[in-house]
């Protein structure tokens, strides 16, 4: 079967640049990659058309050999023909199919020591803190440089070699099937050197674990989940690498009067019966421990929602504050007296306005109109 010509493989111009060409290699390899589509011979095939549609574009003396002669400048005899380079090229689409994993090996300094882990901290607050913002005060137990070697892992500094494992590289080769993975060196943790004299305060790994005191500013507006970010105040790196970070995971605990949606504040308030039914004033208590009046017309049922501007919660980017709800509910009585039972009677007797119980049961007679007491 003739091969095809290898920029239609790429789907690439022939004056496309080296970027554009790297770029289309990269998106159709990780489209017909074997572990994507297993067991699916037309694609294993397909992954092998283009990588060595692609180690031949890829290089300028290649590529202008294949401009000028096409196919038969690589079929000169045995092992002339160019295929896929699993060991370094394939790395390029490992970055974008597994992220960190080959990333992170493939850019690490050579020599250089490992970050430290990210940290979480959990703290809960209440809602007004929440609202208003706080200075807290944390003890978090964690993994700090060692002074005794300034975090290198050594007593001294100097006395490291190079690392039999990796030759330096701080990461090992492994082939699995047709292609290969880079790792981390397990012998030197990725650093690429190996000490000599460990430090006897730290055994060489350059922290120690420790509790730290920090001081933590809670800004206003924080919603339940929100987290806090302190660059660099996570564990130490390992052999002097750069420390992680610490996230202050926040959680709001319940309030016994306010509920919050977003920055919106809701606040259930108990009114009298004859309040509702006379109307008059009510104070309500507001989220910053203020009073707030508000006027209860006669008839007012339960259920019935008052809003008050600016009276929520901060919002966490800027000055302005949501509203609170303020829903009522009303409060039948309790422990009658001989004489309210009689008022009470007498006020039944007297008739009145019902709409919701003439509504209700007007619609029950609607559906069962033989419905008998």
């Amino acid at each position: 079967m003739a091969k095809r010509d290898f920029y239609r493989v790429l789907g690439v111009e022939r004056g496309a640049d080296a970027d554009t060409i790297k770029k289309a290699y990269r998106k159709l390899a990780m489209a017909s990659h074997p572990d994507r589509n297993a067991g699916d011979a037309e694609a294993e095939a397909r992954f092998r058309e283009i990588g060595e549609a692609y180690e031949v574009l890829k290089d300028e003396t290649k590529r202008a050999a294949y401009d000028r002669f096409g196919h038969a400048a690589f079929e000169g005899g045995p092992g002339q023909r160019p295929g896929p380079d699993f060991g370094a090229d394939f790395a390029d689409v490992f970055d974008d199919l597994f992220g960190e994993f080959m990333g992170g090996a493939r850019r690490r300094r050579r020599g250089a020591g490992q970050r430290g882990a990210d940290l979480r901290y959990n703290m809960e607050i209440g809602l007004e803190e929440a609202f208003a913002g706080k200075q807290a005060r944390i003890r978090v137990p964690t993994a700090q440089a060692c002074q005794a070697c300034n975090g290198s892992g050594a007593d001294d500094p100097k006395a490291t070699a190079i690392c039999a494992s990796c030759g330096g590289h701080g990461k090992v080769r492994a082939q699995q099937g047709f292609f290969s993975i880079e790792r981390s060196c397990p012998a030197c943790g990725g650093a690429g050197r190996v000490i000599r004299d460990p430090c006897r305060a730290c055994g060489g790994a350059g922290r120690v674990q420790k509790e730290r005191t920090l001081n933590v500013t809670v800004p206003p507006g924080v919603d339940d989940g929100m987290r806090i970010r302190l660059s660099g105040e996570g564990e130490a790196g390992v052999q002097g690498g750069p420390a992680g970070d610490l996230y202050i995971v926040l959680a709001i605990a319940p309030h016994p009067l306010f509920r919050r949606d977003g920055a919106t504040v809701y606040c259930p308030v108990p009114i009298k019966i004859a309040t509702a039914a006379l109307g008059g004033n009510i104070d309500v208590p507001t989220i910053e421990g203020k009073l707030a009046k508000i006027q209860i017309p006669p008839g007012t049922q339960t259920g019935r929602q008052f809003r008050l501007r600016g009276k929520g919660m901060t919002e966490v980017r800027g000055s302005a504050r949501g509203d609170m709800i303020v829903e009522t509910v009303v409060e039948t009585p309790l422990r009658l007296t001989p004489r309210q039972k009689e008022l009470l009677q007498e006020f039944d007797r007297a008739g009145g306005h019902h709409p919701e119980c003439e509504g209700f049961f007007a619609r029950v007679k609607e559906l069962w109109k033989d419905l008998t007491d």
